[in-house]
């Protein structure tokens, strides 16, 4: 399983993203670009240049139309995929944190950052997709995350795009209804850590979210119920979970400011394959020299992809050993790429 290492950014990896199709890669870091890459070679197609600060995140659409993004420099930005041409910038008061689509690509959501006295806000967006130019300024629902108790720090839109899932600061995981606003779920203990990933499953019925307290769990989108659990020993950033075979990615490592102070097997910067019903390691994959920030899952279950501190991506497709019939496949434990 050898990788395709992306060289395209300076500074360490924020959130990496798959199309719907799975032939391109999109890359969001702490430098101001946003690049897109072909997955199956590893060339970079373009970058989307606008941006003034770190790009926290970005989602693309299902039909690789569009691209949304947010910043450091307080602004979320709609791109043309296809020509790189930034169509809309939202202005805010504090960093967006969290962008995402609803399912049927009419909606996308925001989550502003809590910092010098304002509030974390949930905002959702009507996108006209006739006329990209012509997007509103006002949001169809603006959500005060603070007024239901700690920020937001990761969110999706569950199936039917009729509910948002977020994830906040304390562990706690809630559900928003997209037309009133209001907080119609939640579970408190769901994690004692920051919640720093979410990601639905392939078929929309349960998500994973990763945890700093070293955790990552499945959840029931319907209920909240927990499903299952996977402990490691170190900070957890980012989860996903493989289509096709019975495997949850995570992947995190030993915080940024104390890499220097110990080797690459040390930090844990693998990506830590789980088997998702037995809740067992089944293997690691090394090859970062700092902690993985991001983990993305190819849409049909072919590859994965992983962004780290070190400023490098690293596609992996799988090899034909990876999808025998066995319980465990051939993952072979602490594999070394």
């Amino acid at each position: 399983m050898k990788p395709i290492i992306l060289q395209g950014h300076e500074r360490s990896l924020t959130q990496i993203v798959f199309n719907a199709e799975g032939d391109l890669l999109f890359s969001a870091s702490k430098d101001v670009g946003v690049n897109v890459w072909f997955t199956s070679n590893g060339e970079r197609l373009g970058t989307f240049n606008g941006h003034n600060g770190t790009v926290w995140t970005v989602a693309v659409d299902s039909q690789s139309r569009y691209l949304v993004t947010g910043s450091a420099d307080n602004t979320m930005r709609l791109w043309d995929v296809q020509t790189g041409k930034c169509l809309k910038v939202w202005e805010f008061l504090t960093a967006v944190k969290r962008v995402a689509w609803s399912e049927d690509d009419s909606m996308i959501l925001s989550i502003t950052e809590q910092r010098q006295g304002q509030q974390s806000m949930l905002r959702i967006y009507s996108i006209n997709r006739e006329d990209p130019t012509n997007q509103s300024n006002t949001p169809i629902n603006e959500i005060n995350i603070s007024t239901y108790g700690p920020k937001a720090t990761v969110a999706l839109f569950a199936p039917l795009s009729d509910v948002i899932i977020t994830g906040h600061e304390s562990g706690k995981i809630a559900k928003y209804d997209v037309k009133t606003g209001e907080e119609i779920q939640r579970t408190n203990e769901s994690h004692f850590g920051e919640i720093t990933d979410i990601q639905l499953s392939p078929d929309g019925t349960y998500f994973i979210t990763s945890s700093k307290d070293k955790t990552a769990k499945l959840f029931d989108v319907e209920t909240l119920d927990e499903m299952k659990g996977y402990v490691t020993e170190t900070p957890l950033n980012s989860a996903c979970i493989a289509p096709l075979r019975p495997y949850v990615i995570l992947g995190g490592g030993q915080e940024a400011m104390n890499v220097t102070t110990t080797g690459q097997r040390a930090g844990k910067f693998e990506a830590r394959f789980w088997h998702k019903l037995f809740e067992e390691e089944v293997g690691r994959v090394r090859g970062h020299f700092g902690p993985i920030n991001t983990l993305a899952v190819h849409p049909q279950g072919k590859a994965y992809a992983s962004g780290a501190e070190d400023g490098f991506v690293r596609v992996h497709w799988f090899d034909e050993s990876y999808f025998r019939s066995r319980p465990f496949g051939d993952l072979e434990p602490e594999v070394e790429v």
